[in-house]
């Protein structure tokens, strides 16, 4: 029987014999082919961004082959009739061309497009899985960093994807990018003519915007996901807690055939999914906008979701300047673009790039961690991930704030005012409830291990009461609500002396003492159950025999 087991499977064994015969990669390819694979339904969230970023490669390549990266004005002549004969640039033109003269050309455009918004909102909702499951932890800071990097990337190669049609509707956003990178002190201008070649909007920044989005932006993607691969597959993936999974071994199936398969299935529902999208849900349809002109904007103008918080900042700040120098131009700081353009973009990702290695210096946890915590059993990690994501989700909402104000016909003032202050109380809002809540999914959890689960059974005590029979949880669920453990805490008991430990002396060290003691340590101990008033009757039932299945 064991030499059953193992035994290499033979579609391993053929190509590992025929590479090792040539390249002597034999060990090599048994080896990772049986690579095993956790099997958890959050960890094809990253997937989807891998598999939406092979989608935008190859609907790319094919858009390549008609798209002009040229701003020179031309009469269009194609087959759209209400634009015959307007004046446009060969960008938008080339643009048209695709929708409507080249066989699959919309339908590819719209797959880009789709799969452009399906990468980045992939990798926002795996960062926040890697995030709430601290799966960030030692030894992954570096993975998480590059991560960090990524979505920052797919932003900036959103934005510069966006422009390439040069409609009215990205050319409202590119004026917007202008305005913002101006702003910027010392550096805004020669941003500003790097991009555009001189004045607004000049002649150069389609043809610019075109070489960073095929070319530089896709390069660096391409090279940071293979590293957060070569990496991911090197320190082994994370697991959830469950029975028999520990830090020192991986519960699963292998990579070759079980995992390679879903992934091979999974990829092509992703190409389902953006097919559809592109099929039936039309997006970005620019021939009802019109060519980019600098003295025109649409009402009702919205960005991708992506730069929806941008936007929102945009909206709700304040028309605050300093002027440094009385009223000269030069020493102009128009506050109202600056803090919009960079407190929120620099809050969030500064944070994130931050976080694992602020939480190691509050909790002094150097261990590995392969196991991903729940996030309820880390409630003030939880509440920081909630607020920001609260942060995040009024910004975008208050980007359209206009549309909002139309719908629901209330002053645009009034929402402008009311996005002031939920950006401050909302955040606030979301940690405290946010806390709340884990703190009493621990009590559930706490209630499932000391009183059983609900079997449905309800029994009739001899004084009459009636009560609800509790029976053990199933192994497995009892084995995942067990790979609780502590947050990590500092030693920050004084000795007998009265004096701190080394460390947490002076201003910085107190103020990490108690940052460690809040943050860290049992919230609520499992096995410190509390019972119901009818636990003594149901003692006293199981005492008599009447029913030996309950447990607590």
């Amino acid at each position: 029987m064991s030499d059953e087991l193992n035994k290499v499977p033979k579609g391993i064994a053929g190509p590992a014999n025929f590479l090792d015969e040539r390249l002597g990669g034999a060990n090599f390819l048994k080896r990772n082919l049986r690579k095993v694979f956790p099997d958890h339904w959050s960890f094809l969230l990253g997937e989807i961004a891998l598999y939406s970023f092979i989608i935008l490669l190859l609907t790319g390549t094919f858009l390549t082959f008609w798209y002009k990266p040229s701003m020179m004005e031309i009469p269009y002549d194609g087959s759209y009739a209400p634009l015959k004969g307007v004046m446009m640039s060969e960008a938008y033109a080339s643009s048209l061309e695709l929708s409507f003269d080249v066989r699959g050309g919309l339908l590819i455009r719209q797959m880009h497009h789709w799969a452009a918004l399906l990468f980045v909102a992939g990798m926002m909702v795996h960062a926040l899985r890697v995030f709430f499951t601290g799966a960030y932890r030692k030894p992954r800071e570096i993975n998480w960093l590059i991560g960090v990097l990524l979505l920052t990337l797919a932003l900036a190669e959103g934005l510069t994807g966006y422009s390439l049609p040069d409609d009215l509707l990205s050319g409202a956003g590119l004026r917007i990018t202008e305005g913002v990178a101006i702003s910027l002190p010392l550096v805004g201008t020669y941003i500003t003519f790097f991009l555009f070649g001189g004045e607004y909007p000049g002649e150069d920044v389609i043809a610019r915007f075109y070489s960073l989005h095929i070319l530089l932006i896709p390069g660096i993607l391409l090279a940071l996901i293979s590293a957060h691969m070569v990496l991911m597959w090197v320190q082994k993936h994370t697991q959830m807690p469950g029975k028999s999974r520990t830090n020192k071994n991986v519960v699963g199936a292998p990579f070759y055939p079980a995992f390679m398969a879903k992934a091979g299935a999974y990829f092509l529902f992703t190409l389902a999914v953006v097919s559809g999208l592109a099929t039936f849900a039309q997006i970005n349809p620019i021939w009802l906008f019109g060519p980019y002109t600098p003295a025109d904007v649409s009402a009702g103008s919205q960005p991708d979701f992506y730069m929806g918080f941008l936007e929102g900042a945009l909206r709700i700040m304040p028309a605050w300047e300093i002027n440094l120098f009385g009223t000269s131009h030069a020493g102009t700081l128009p506050l109202s673009v600056i803090i919009p353009a960079l407190v929120p973009m620099g809050i969030i990702m500064t944070g994130l790039a931050l976080y694992p290695f602020l939480e190691r210096w509050v909790t002094g946890d150097n261990r590995e961690h392969h196991v991903a915590e729940r996030p309820r059993n880390n409630p003030h990690r939880t509440s920081i991930g909630m607020t920001a994501i609260t942060f995040y989700g009024l910004l975008w909402l208050l980007g359209a704030n206009d549309e909002i104000s139309a719908f629901f016909h209330v002053s645009l003032n009034w929402t402008t005012y009311a996005g002031r202050v939920l950006i401050f109380v909302g955040p606030a809002l979301a940690y405290l409830i946010t806390y709340r809540m884990c703190l009493g999914l621990q009590r559930s959890d706490q209630a499932v291990i000391s009183h059983g689960v609900e079997s449905g059974v309800i029994k009739r005590l001899p004084h009459g009461e009636f009560i609800e029979v509790h029976t053990p949880p199933a192994d497995d669920i009892e084995a995942h609500v067990r790979g609780k453990e502590a947050v990590p805490m500092l030693p920050v008991e004084e000795d007998s002396a009265g004096i701190p430990p080394k460390g947490m002396r002076g201003p910085l060290g107190k103020l990490r003492a108690r940052m460690s003691k809040a943050y860290g340590g049992e919230k609520i101990p499992l096995d410190d159950g509390h019972g119901h008033d009818h636990d003594d009757d149901e003692h006293a039932a199981i005492g008599s025999g009447e029913d030996r299945s309950l447990t607590h």
